[in-house]
C-alpha cells in the first residue's frame, strides 16, 4: 500500500518539459552537512540521488552548519530564505543536548525558526531529536515534546528522529553504520537514513 501510495505521489509530481526543479532546503547541523564523509556520501547528495531515482526533478540545497545549535539556526535563517524554496527538512537540536541547553530554550529557537519558514510559505518536514536519558527523565520528556507539539502548532510534515531509517534491535549492527565517534553515520548508514526519509520527504514535495 505505502508503495502505491508513494507512486500515486510521483505521478502527481511529473513535471512538464522544461520547467524548474523542485527546491528543496536541507537545513540543520553536522548530520545535514556530512560530517567526516566523502564529497557525494553526505546527507544531501544522498536524498537528492534518491529523490531523483523516485522520477522527482528536484535540487537539493545544503544549509547544514556543523556544530550549530537552534540558536545558530535562528539566527541564520531569515538570510537563508532570502533565496525561494519549495520545501524545507528541518533538522537541529543535537548539538543543544550535547551542551545540556535547557528544552525551553530549545523550544523558542525551534518556534522562531518555524514561524520564519511559514512566513516565507515553505513547507515543512520537522525531525525530531530525541533526547538520550543521561540528563534525567524530566529533562528528555520536556526536550522529547518540542518538536511533535511544534509540529501540530504550525501544521508541518513530523518524523521523531534523523536516525529513523536505523535498525535498533542489534547494537552491534548499528556501530558499524556509525563513523568512529559514535555520533555521525557513515555512508552506509546515511544511505540507510536516506531511505527512512525520503518517502517522507516526497509526500512533503507532493503538497
Amino acid at each position: 500500500m505505502r508503495g502505491k501510495v508513494l507512486a500515486l505521489l510521483l505521478l502527481l509530481l511529473a513535471a512538464p518539459a522544461g520547467a524548474e526543479p523542485l527546491k528543496l532546503l536541507a537545513f540543520g547541523d553536522s548530520l545535514t552537512h556530512g560530517y567526516g564523509l566523502p564529497q557525494g556520501d553526505g546527507f544531501v547528495p544522498q536524498m537528492e540521488a534518491w529523490l531523483r531515482a523516485q522520477g522527482l526533478d528536484v535540487a537539493v540545497t545544503n544549509a547544514g552548519v556543523s556544530g550549530d545549535t537552534t540558536a545558530g539556526g535562528l539566527s541564520r535563517i531569515d538570510w537563508t530564505l532570502a533565496e525561494p524554496f519549495d520545501a524545507m527538512i528541518l533538522t537541529l537540536g543535537g548539538n543543544d543536548l550535547l551542551r545540556g541547553t535547557a528544552p525551553e530554550v530549545t523550544r523558542a529557537n525551534i518556534d522562531g525558526i518555524l514561524q520564519a519558514v511559514q512566513g516565507a510559505g515553505v513547507k515543512v518536514l520537522l525531525v525530531g531529536m530525541p533526547a538520550p536519558g543521561n540528563y534525567g527523565p524530566d529533562y528528555a520528556a520536556a526536550f522529547n515534546a518540542i518538536w511533535p507539539e511544534l509540529s501540530a502548532l504550525y501544521g508541518t510534515a513530523y518524523v521523531p528522529s534523523f536516525f529513523i531509517g536505523l535498525p535498533d534491535e542489534d547494537p552491534a549492527a548499528l556501530r558499524g553504520l556509525f563513523q568512529p565517534d559514535g555520533i555521525h553515520p557513515n555512508a552506509e548508514g546515511v544511505t540507510l537514513i536516506v531511505e527512512g526519509l525520503g518517502p517522507e520527504v516526497a509526500k512533503l514535495l507532493a503538497e
